[in-house]
């Protein structure tokens, strides 16, 4: 995070660009999307296995966020408020859904073109795999895990955005663990 400056061009904080969206200040708020529209994507497509939906969830979130930016006490609590209204919307998409959803096999991120076509292949077989073993993990798994393992929250984070304690939350995350290893275990 950088510090709110005087000088042009500098980035200012959250803390300030939250102070000046909730007066009305639309690019604050602009450069608040700017700064979390990407981990905000990569967290819902993960969850939903589904660009379309990630892209209606985070879309859904930054609007109820403009929206409701006055009812937020603390201007430092923004970042987790988006993680946990992202984290909410996205299992309600999950509860949502038929029991046997569409699978959008196009999620994973291409290899990298510069290396030999049997690395390209085996790196897009494990991320496929990897999509593949989330998806079988329980939604409050694959929340905890997520905002863990590709977010880096804290656990005390993580038990705010799932409505959770912190113990809880380490159990998630291990049974999700242990279960990614074994279902990985052909890729070592």
């Amino acid at each position: 995070m950088t510090t709110a400056s005087a000088e042009p061009g500098t980035p200012l904080d959250d803390v300030t660009l939250v102070g000046r969206a909730r007066d009305g200040d639309v690019r604050a708020y602009e450069q608040l999307v700017l700064r979390y529209q990407g981990p905000m994507f990569r967290l819902a497509v993960k969850m939903l296995n589904h660009r379309g939906d990630a892209e209606d969830v985070v879309q859904e979130v930054f609007l109820g966020a403009w929206r409701k930016l006055a009812q937020l006490s603390d201007d430092n609590a923004f970042v987790g408020w988006l993680y946990r209204s992202t984290t909410n919307r996205c299992l309600n998409v999950i509860r949502a859904r038929r029991p046997l959803a569409d699978v959008d096999l196009d999620l994973a991120e291409s290899p990298r073109t510069d290396t030999q076509p049997e690395h390209a292949a085996q790196v897009s077989g494990q991320l496929a795999a990897l999509n593949e073993a989330l998806q079988q993990l329980t939604p409050q798994q694959r929340a905890c895990w997520l905002l863990r393992e590709v977010h880096g929250r804290s656990y005390d984070e993580i038990g705010e955005v799932v409505g959770a304690n912190g113990t809880a939350v380490r159990g998630r995350i291990a049974r999700a663990r242990a279960q990614l290893a074994e279902v990985m275990k052909p890729w070592r």
